[in-house]
């Protein structure tokens, strides 16, 4: 789970790239929450606040990729931006972070 200003753009935004239909749910104080799932993961957005779920407060969500240089091109033509790596963090295995159009940094790991 990762917190968001627009949850439910973030998850359609998501869900858009990787092909996948966007979840939604609004409780009865009217707060979203959105998700997407993908090969078995699911990745949540939840309303971001000051009080409770502060911005920057979230974990980064990584992905594992089978390229990490095409996976970071194809964020970036998407509409993310560079945050930061590409890294070699250990023989064989490359990071890297992107934040997408609303905030959210995502990380990619593989070759």
């Amino acid at each position: 789970m990762t917190f968001a200003e627009n949850p439910e753009a973030s998850a359609r935004w998501w869900g858009d790239l990787l092909d996948t239909q966007a979840k939604v749910e609004v409780s009865e104080s009217g707060a979203v929450y959105a998700w997407v799932e993908h090969g078995g993961v699911e990745l949540g957005f939840h309303p971001a606040d000051d009080e409770r779920n502060p911005r920057g407060g979230s974990p980064v969500v990584y992905w594992s990729v089978g390229d990490v240089d095409r996976a970071r091109e194809w964020l970036l033509a998407a509409g993310c931006e560079h945050h930061r790596g590409p890294l070699q963090i250990e023989p064989g295995r490359r990071i890297a972070q992107l934040r997408d159009p609303f905030g959210t940094v995502i990380g990619i790991d593989g070759p």
